[in-house]
């Protein structure tokens, strides 16, 4: 009886001396993360890592930028930008030249510039017409690369 009287008070020292360590987030984003949000122990933390794990969020938190995860920035691998970039090379092409067009507001919807940056961003993809559409057979990924490149700086 002492020997196990003994291993919880020990326990107990372990996980008070972890949770005086400080805030730290070892188990990142997810349902666990949130709802385990602000308590640093190490008991908090494995049952948010085991939340998250059990209930696999955290790949749909970040594919969506919810469930306190971020979205990655690299919008080249966006499945919605890839599709619609590939199916609309001409039409894109002729809107980009012109500097105006519906496939420009639907591509600045699709990589979510906000509204008051999207006539900027237009005049800049127009200016650099030649670089992203060098010749005829540019592909998709190239052309979303170089647009990404410009957004960027706007």
């Amino acid at each position: 009886m002492k020997k196990i009287m003994m291993a919880v008070v020990v326990s107990l020292l372990v996980v008070s001396v972890a949770s005086a360590a400080g805030p730290r987030n070892n188990c990142g984003c997810g349902l666990g993360s949130m709802v385990f949000e602000g308590q640093d122990s190490l008991v908090t933390q494995v049952f948010a890592a085991t939340t998250n794990g059990f209930f696999g969020n955290q790949t749909f938190g970040i594919t969506s930028g919810t469930l306190g995860c971020e979205r990655p920035q690299a919008w080249v691998e966006n499945e919605k930008l890839n599709k619609f970039v590939s199916e609309n090379m001409d039409t894109l092409a002729v809107d980009i030249a012109s500097g105006k067009g519906e496939s420009l507001d639907t591509l600045a919807e699709i990589i979510q510039v906000p509204a008051d940056r999207r006539e900027k961003l237009y005049s800049a993809l127009q200016s650099n017409f030649d670089n992203i559409y060098p010749s005829a057979k540019v592909t998709h990924e190239q052309v979303i690369k170089k647009i990404a490149v410009i957004a960027q700086k706007i």
